[in-house]
């Protein structure tokens, strides 16, 4: 038997890696993404700092995720009619003007709440075209099928270091100087990214799949992609699963300053540990996700994390010390960053290529789209009973939509079964007593 080394027992898990444009994405996405982290919370520290309201909070939230909600089918389409390259640099560089403009107003003191409402808006329109063209982008970056799923563990790994960085430099950075720089640095990372989009050598068969199908109506594409989401059982259990901890879990983080400054009576380096710490989690999971060497197994993933996520909701609004909330902050980001990936990647791994970007339109709609609606509603519901009843109440209605989603699962397995078997990601049984539960 020949002898290896530990590394090389886990080199599957790096594996998408060996794509050269992977590699490149991997690179430039890294730094940006730091700025992106950094950004987010800068917004929600100036917010408060300018208005010390849990309602506009809520209100600059929605206005900078409504527009998702309501283009992202429309996005979609073009997605699949587009070259999604050229899609992803346009999109970069107008994030990267929004965050250099927000940068300005910041930095010489005339930024006022009106300013940073438009100025999310348009950060939510670039992000209705940004989100389905990364995500449906990934498999032209990797080529290969088999390496889909590490590549998507890999990004999702990449967005959480991001994550766990990025808030607690925005927190030491905020206390410094200002929320200003943070996102001057943001704006300027955009750079990364964008030459790393440049400098890829893509297959031209996929520009011309993509000319083919320009050639539909962009009615008949919306409408087929419709249909499919709506026919196909997988694909409408997870979204509306992924819709509900939406809505209702994810708006947490709108909250968050209301959680450091009254609740824990911290500052802007509170809120940076906090949202540092769900980066923490969020890694974590994202790393055991890397390790997997197929999508085997991630389907009983799916309703166990929302369960996970809601627990640690309702353990972090029933907390008043900041070791215990940092220490369920693990277990929130842990949650949430595994039924985030474990959804994506069966999504990605089950959908046929023609329809990728407008059923990613429809994950980034129930990813991204209801997220508005649930930062009003938590918003609103922080106003009337507070932030901490806001936050269990929204860790329970998870676990209910997790228990809503295993009751199906029985009837998802055997839908997936024959994909499965013909991707080659199980085998084909001899008999057809095999369990279907193979693919759980």
């Amino acid at each position: 038997m020949p002898w290896t080394t530990p590394l090389q027992n886990y080199s599957h898990a790096w594996r998408a890696l060996r794509h050269r444009n992977f590699l490149l994405f991997f690179s430039g996405q890294s730094i940006s993404l730091i700025g992106t982290w950094m950004t987010r919370i800068a917004t929600a520290w100036l917010v408060y700092r300018l208005t010390h309201s849990a309602i506009l909070l809520g209100t600059i939230s929605f206005a900078g995720q409504i527009p998702t909600f309501l283009l992202a089918p429309f996005a979609g389409v073009m997605v699949d009619r587009l070259d999604r390259r050229k899609v992803l640099v346009y999109t970069q560089a107008l994030a990267m003007a929004q965050s250099l403009i927000l940068a300005a107003l910041t930095l010489t003191h005339r930024i006022t709440i009106h300013e940073l409402l438009a100025l999310s808006v348009v950060q939510g329109v670039v992000n209705a075209f940004d989100m389905p063209a990364r995500q449906s982008f990934m498999l032209e970056m990797v080529e290969h099928r088999d390496d889909l799923s590490n590549a998507i563990a890999i990004n999702s790994s990449m967005v959480n270091f991001a994550r766990l960085l990025g808030p607690s430099l925005a927190g030491i950075l905020i206390a410094a100087t200002g929320e200003g720089w943070c996102f001057l640095i943001d704006g300027v990372s955009y750079i990364a990214v964008i030459y790393s989009l440049l400098a890829m050598r893509l297959n031209p068969a996929h520009r011309e799949a993509a000319a083919l199908r320009a050639k539909a109506s962009m009615l008949t594409q919306l409408n087929e992609g419709w249909n499919y989401v709506c026919s196909f059982l997988p694909i409408r259990a997870i979204l509306l699963l992924f819709a509900i901890v939406s809505l209702m879990g994810w708006p947490f983080t709108v909250l968050m300053p209301i959680f450091a400054a009254q609740v824990l009576h911290g500052g802007p380096h509170t809120l940076g540990f906090l949202m540092g710490a769900t980066g923490v989690g969020a890694l974590i999971s994202g790393l055991s996700l890397v390790f997997r060497k197929s999508v085997r197994g991630l389907l009983r993933m799916i309703p166990l994390a929302a369960a996970i996520f809601g627990i640690g909701l309702i353990g972090f609004g029933l907390s008043h010390r900041l070791w215990l909330s940092m220490l369920l902050q693990l277990v929130v980001g842990f949650g949430m960053m595994q039924g985030l990936t474990s959804s994506n990647t069966i999504i990605q791994t089950i959908v046929p290529e023609d329809k990728r970007g407008r059923v990613m339109s429809y994950y980034t709609i129930a990813f991204v789209g209801m997220a508005p609606f649930g930062s009003l509603l938590a918003g609103s519901l922080a106003h009337w009973i507070g932030a901490a009843n806001t936050v269990i109440l929204s860790g329970a209605a998870c676990i209910l939509g997790g228990a809503w989603f295993a009751l199906r699962m029985p009837a998802i397995r055997l839908i997936l079964r024959p994909i499965y078997q013909q991707l080659g990601i199980v085998p084909i049984p001899d008999s057809a007593s095999q369990p279907a539960s193979i693919i759980s």
